[in-house]
């Protein structure tokens, strides 16, 4: 078994705090920056995050529905066919 630094539970968790640490702050410093919203949506707390996340979740869910229309077997470039 690989016992790499980045492979081990205890780093992964780390890391997963660090991470969320780190993405709190940033949303936590939009409450220090002016925006000039051109909307009234576009100028509320944390704005670029959860657009971000809800955008995020919207391309995996749109790639999901894509992925059953062009979905091919699993022999689909096999030579032979009987």
């Amino acid at each position: 078994m690989d016992d790499h630094w980045l492979a081990r539970p205890a780093t992964i968790r780390k890391l997963w705090i660090v991470f969320i640490f780190i993405l709190a702050l940033t949303v936590l410093a939009d409450a220090l920056v002016r925006h000039d919203a051109h909307f009234v949506v576009d100028g509320t707390f944390g704005f670029a995050a959860w657009y971000g996340f809800l955008s995020c979740i919207g391309l995996i869910l749109f790639a999901k529905l894509i992925g059953v229309f062009l979905k091919r077997p699993d022999d689909y470039y096999r030579e032979d066919h009987d």
